[in-house]
This record gives structure tokens, sequence and C-alpha cells, in this order.
């Protein structure tokens, strides 16, 4: 794993506007506007390289689905903070009938520096975004950047492919595709609409609508689309605890259709992902899992040894951009939790890979059960939040 300067492609912005990334630029607190998509220098890796890190990845996949598992089976939800009884309840009933229901891609973020094994920092399994930039732009920017290489990067065929075999799972009838209109910087909407476009390719009638959107008719009880069509399958970057608190979230978890036919409403990602997106996970990972290579000491009732062996970062259940969370090195000032302040996961303070700079964290995709793409994001502190960038890569 290398990093390399180049001289970006004239016209690059419009570039990847019309690929998808309406979003290339961020703006700072300064008001300042910077790249987002960052093609100034680019990741080489070797293909032995990818082929391990395929591997790390698929096995951390299989043992989250056995934490998962380890979840439902002893009645652990509480750690996850899912104390509503009757979300228990689905949640529960999801997992057991996971079989039925389509479950499509997630992204774990990972440390990793060329050298030593990759450490798991997290995985985001229920609305994973940067999956536009990682899918098509930068596979066109290797093709004309470095005609003859490879890329890490099988999600477009991968993601077909995946619809086309969950088509046999979905109710009939268009799959809805939706996002919230809270979405100002247009990533969110982006990634619905690559996805959709996925789902067409593989033959699924689609319908594109907004969270905000959705009606609910009283005298079916049943969710419908502006056109008072019901809606029988739905997509949603929306993630789950937002869904179930939100004022229609009990008939969400009423008419749930866990699969067979069971309720009216089949969504996508399914309710057991819930298991999978909180970073509790990572402590009970780390609890099943003591010692492996690729996982990170973590913990919930404190940071334990870690206060006084490496230090620690202290992350929110359900996070996102690296809102909420803090570093606490050895020595330095512990984690104190505000009155009222979500509960965190301890987990090893792992500093992420200063390459000239920059702190690099590599997001490693998966389709279904199998790896699929990479995509790799840089920041200037140690932290990746709202103002990392994208940079491409390839395999040399």
């Amino acid at each position: 794993m290398k990093r390399h300067t180049i001289e970006p492609r004239s016209g690059w912005q419009q570039i990847v506007e019309q690929q998808g990334v309406i979003y290339p630029l961020t703006r700072y607190p300064d008001d300042s506007l910077r790249p987002y998509w960052d093609e100034s220098a680019y990741y080489s890796f070797t293909l032995p390289e990818v082929e391990a890190l395929e591997d790390v990845v698929e096995e951390l996949h299989a043992m989250c689905l056995a934490a998962a598992a380890h979840i439902v089976a002893e009645d652990r939800f509480a750690d996850l903070g899912i104390t509503d009884p009757r979300l228990r309840e689905v949640v529960a009933e999801s997992w057991r009938r996971r079989a039925e229901q389509p479950s499509l891609y997630g992204r774990f973020d990972l440390r990793y520096d060329g050298t030593g094994p990759a450490k798991l920092l997290e995985y985001n399994a229920d609305t994973p975004t940067s999956l536009v930039e990682a899918a098509s732009p930068q596979w066109f920017w290797m093709e004309e950047r470095f005609p003859g290489a490879d890329q890490w990067n099988s999600l477009h065929e991968r993601l077909v492919d995946a619809w086309r075999r969950q088509a046999e799972l979905l109710p009939p009838g268009p799959v809805h595709f939706v996002h919230s209109e809270a979405d100002e910087l247009g990533e969110d909407l982006m990634t619905v609409a690559y996805l959709q476009e996925t789902a067409e390719q593989a033959g699924l009638e689609t319908e594109a609508l907004t969270v905000e959107r959705i009606g609910w008719d009283r005298l079916s009880g049943r969710f419908v689309d502006e056109r008072l069509r019901f809606i029988r399958s739905c997509f949603k970057l929306y993630p789950w605890e937002w869904l179930a608190a939100d004022e229609f979230g009990p008939y969400v978890l009423d008419t749930i259709d866990q699969g067979g036919g069971t309720g009216t409403t089949c969504w996508i990602e399914p309710a057991w992902k819930m298991l999978l997106s909180n970073k509790a996970l990572l402590a009970v990972l780390w609890e099943l899992f003591p010692d492996h290579p690729n996982l990170l000491p973590a913990y919930l009732d404190g940071p334990r040894e870690l206060a006084e062996a490496g230090g620690y970062v202290a992350k929110p259940l359900l996070g996102r951009e690296g809102a909420g969370v803090s570093l606490h090195e050895v020595g330095g000032q512990p984690y104190v939790a505000a009155p009222g302040a979500d509960p965190v996961c301890f987990q090893a303070l792992a500093p992420l890979p200063d390459f000239d700079g920059n702190r690099v964290v590599l997001g490693a995709w998966v389709v279904e059960e199998e790896a699929a793409g990479l995509g790799i994001r840089e920041s200037a502190g140690p932290v990746t939040d709202e103002y990392a960038r994208f940079l491409p890569h390839v395999i040399l």
C-alpha cells in the first residue's frame, strides 16, 4: 500500500459530477470549498495484498453474523440500547427469518497501512454511503489514468447480481427507493439513485420516493406512495433507529413483512441489520473472539485496561461521520459522560496511518456476504469526519 501524488485531470469536477458525485466539494467552517473527491493523489496495492484483505473482510462479516446470533440467543438487546419490547421482538424475528429477507450491502472501516493485520474500526451495515464514488467514478478514473491496471472493485456487477437473486424473495410490485429530504448535499439522493439503477438493470420495477412523502392509508392499514399504491418493498437509506422511533414507527413494526407474506411492507435493509450497525457489536466481537488479529479490544462498561495501556476511543453506539467520537490517550483526560449523553463503546486507540500528513481509513465493501470493493478516505485529523476526502486506488 503506497500513496502517490498525481496531477488531477482537466475538468475533473465536471467529469465526476456527470458520473454521479454531485457533491465533489466540501464546505469548511471558514466557508471555503475544498475537494471531497480528491484525485491529486491515489493509493496503489499489490494483488496479494488485496486478496488478503478480501479474506479478512469476509471473515469479519462471518464473525459479525456470529455476534448477531449471540445477541439474539442471549437476549442482549439492552447492550445495544434496544429496550422497546416490540422492537426487540421484531429484530429477533427478523434475525430468525433472515434467509427470507433481502440484505444487500455494508461497509467495513479498517485501519491498515500496508504492514501488519488490518484492524476493524466499525461496521456500517444499515445505511452506508460513499458507495457511488467507490463503484463508478474511481473505476472510470483508473481506466483513463491507468489503462490496463486493475482495481478492487466489483461493486456494480455484484449489486446487480444481488438484486436478481433477491427479486425472488420480494413481494410483487415495484421496489420503492427512499431517502430523506433532510439530505442537503445530495449524497443520500445519489446513493439511492445508484442502487435504484442497479435494481433496474437486474430487471426490477422501481419507484423513487422520499421518506417524508410516504403515506399511511388508515382504511387498508398500509403504507402508500404519492400515487396511493401500496408500498410492498422499500429500500431505505434511513437508519432503523430513526424509522422505529418515528411517529409512524408503530405502524412500521406492526406491518413489517418478515418474509413469506407475513406482513405488508418488506424493508431493505431488514430489521436484523440493527444488530450489526451498532458500535456495541465491537464489544461483543471482542468478547466472542478475544485477541483476534483483526479486532481491537472493546468494552461497554468502561475502558478497563485501555486507560493505562495504549489509550482508547469513546464511540457513541449509533454515531455517524465521527460525530461524538472522543480520543483519550494514556495520562490524558478520561472520558466523562455528559448528562443525557448516549451510551458509548470503548475501543482501543489505534491511530490512523499517516501518509504525508494524511490520516487514511479503508472502506471495504461487502455485497450480501462477499467482499466487493474498496473506497479510501483521508482526513487531516485523527477522526474520519464530514471533512474527509475520497481518493481513488489501483492494483499495480
